[in-house]
């Protein structure tokens, strides 16, 4: 009775759980659709006496080009950029290595201004900044309009240039091949005979009505911004947060990104300079912003200095990201079980390398994971077998002791001693292993290795969904004959139903969750229903051994 109890307490956690998730995201705040302008002014707001960098910028499609003096795409073996010549921002960014859907064969967009807006923008504000003027953005130029990473080179760099007042400055993209970091770069060569003074700032400006495809409420995924400080160094702030107020934090180093399922978009500012990261939220438009600015520098005549950050576009790659800056690795969201998610993906990573196959990986680290936990499973059956050898004499005390609770309580407190019974063996196992699943259902969700990852036969992809079901219904079927195996301990004709509807209640569950998540449940219950019979032999043939022993 303990251990069903405790197998629908884990049924309504995991219920709970999800449906809390799910909330948090349905009650984030949905804006009305944003309509693109391209006559949308640029000019910095002003705060407390201090420049804030215009969050407006280039919001240009590739067809509004030409009024905007041109788009320059750039492109290298993982990466396609397009870039306005209009401020230099990035308008575009498309992932040549991913699909928007498995075969489909077109690259994934990341940044786009088509249909919303999401754009990565980058300038130079302060007293001679040409970001801070108020007539508009500098117009910059380039050499030609396509750029591309030839096979024989392993870095591809594109300057554009523009002028103003004596002052000339260069910005440059540098792309390296199979990365997806970028290297955005100013030059300022100051032949005015003023000093310059010019700050270097960079931002994410994000549509806060995007509809992510890829959430529900089995999948609950994180759309929105986050950042990291020298004291903090993950911490997410969602377009609620950033219309409710703006973010103002100085810290040495630091990052500013903007998450979604499998990828992230980040701005890396100098790790050894002390920066500002900020967000501001445009009410007209309803979109939200998350940026960095970096120490105000001072050029002098005749002289030129160089500012430098990292933008970084693509997959949540523990590696790359952990390379790249202090906590951008976190952005793979474990959550609150990250302490074990993380060895349980690096050791499926490592089983994945040895078979290839991350379906086969999926069963092995299953195996791995029940092997360990076999002392748990043995406590929890060896339990249940107690509590139904001495089922008889606690019907005999209920008939005995009627409804008087208190005198039935310290009964069956006596029996469980005298018996030596844990009645709470049979459920600690099964709450014990709720940390292990949720952890790796997190692991599932949040590992870019296993989007659009195959397994064989019909599972083409192991981080979406079952396309027949098959594994959910064969996973139930493994819950139906774990329950058949199971003594049934329970009396109550209430419980006992509930009981066995639980397979289809886990059934209609599972028909939504990724079939790797579903395929790591099914071995396990298959594997489980294994060390059932193997216990309950081993139980058995004990009992037996020991009436021998007393009759002889």
């Amino acid at each position: 009775m303990e251990s069903q109890r405790g197998l629908l307490f884990v049924a309504l956690l995991v219920v709970t759980y999800l449906l809390f998730n799910q909330w948090q995201m349905d009650n984030a705040p949905i804006q009305a659709p944003v309509e693109v302008s391209a006559n949308t002014p640029t000019a910095n707001a002003q705060e407390n006496g201090e420049f804030i960098p215009a969050a407006t910028g280039s919001q240009t499609s590739v067809n509004q080009a030409a009024t905007k003096g041109g788009i320059i795409t750039i492109t290298s073996d993982v990466l396609e950029l397009k870039v306005d010549t209009q401020g230099g921002d990035i308008i575009a960014a498309n992932l040549l290595a991913f699909e928007t859907k498995q075969g489909s064969g077109v690259a994934m967009p990341i940044l786009t201004t088509q249909g919303f807006t999401f754009v990565a923008q980058s300038g130079l504000i302060g007293a001679q900044g040409p970001d801070a003027n108020p007539a508009g953005r500098p117009l910059y130029t380039s050499a030609q309009n396509n750029y591309s990473l030839a096979s024989d080179n392993d870095n591809l760099v594109v300057e554009l240039s523009f002028s103003q007042n004596g002052i000339t400055y260069i910005k440059s993209f540098t792309l390296t091949k199979s990365k997806y970091d970028v290297s955005v770069d100013y030059k300022i060569i100051n032949s005015s005979a003023v000093n310059a003074e010019i700050q270097l700032y960079g931002q994410l400006k994000q549509s806060t009505n995007v509809d992510d495809e890829d959430s529900s409420m089995m999948m609950p995924t994180y759309r929105g911004a986050a950042y990291s400080t020298s004291e903090t160094r993950y911490e997410k702030y969602d377009f609620g947060d950033i219309e409710d107020a703006n973010l103002k934090e100085a810290t040495k180093g630091g990052w500013v990104g903007m998450l979604q399922h499998y990828f992230v978009t980040a701005w890396v500012p100098n790790k050894e300079t002390n920066n500002q990261l900020y967000t501001r939220y445009l009410d007209n438009n309803g979109q939200a912003v998350i940026g960095f600015k970096q120490p105000l520098i001072t050029v002098l005549p005749g002289s030129e200095q160089s500012l430098t950050a990292t933008f970084y576009v693509g997959p949540k790659d523990q590696d790359k990201l952990e390379k790249i800056a202090d906590g951008l690795d976190l952005t793979v969201d474990y959550g609150f079980l990250w302490m074990i998610s993380q060895p349980l993906f690096w050791l499926l990573l490592f089983i994945q390398d040895i078979v290839v196959n991350w379906g086969l990986a999926i069963i092995c680290i299953t195996l791995v994971v029940k092997t360990l936990m076999f002392p748990l499973t043995k406590t929890q059956y060896t339990s249940m077998a107690k509590m139904r050898k001495i089922q008889p004499k606690i019907a005999a005390l209920k008939e005995r002791l009627g409804d008087d609770k208190q005198k039935m309580s310290q009964a069956m407190m006596a029996l469980y001693k005298k018996e030596k019974v844990n009645p709470a063996g049979g459920c600690l196992p099964l709450i014990l292993q709720m940390p292990i699943f949720l952890a790796l259902y997190w692991v599932f969700m949040e590992s870019v290795e296993l989007r659009h990852a195959e397994f064989g036969l019909w599972i083409t992809d192991l981080s979406s969904k079952d396309p027949f079901f098959v594994l959910p219904i064969l996973m139930g079927a493994s819950m139906l004959l774990m329950q058949k195996l199971q003594p049934a301990m329970s009396q109550d004709p209430m419980q006992q139903k509930m009981m066995q509807w639980m397979p289809v209640f886990f059934t209609f569950f599972f028909l939504w969750f990724p079939s790797g998540l579903v395929l790591y449940w099914f071995i396990s219950n298959v594997i489980t229903i294994v060390q059932m019979k193997i216990i309950f032999r081993g139980i058995d043939k004990a009992e037996d051994k020991a009436k021998l022993a007393k009759n002889n």
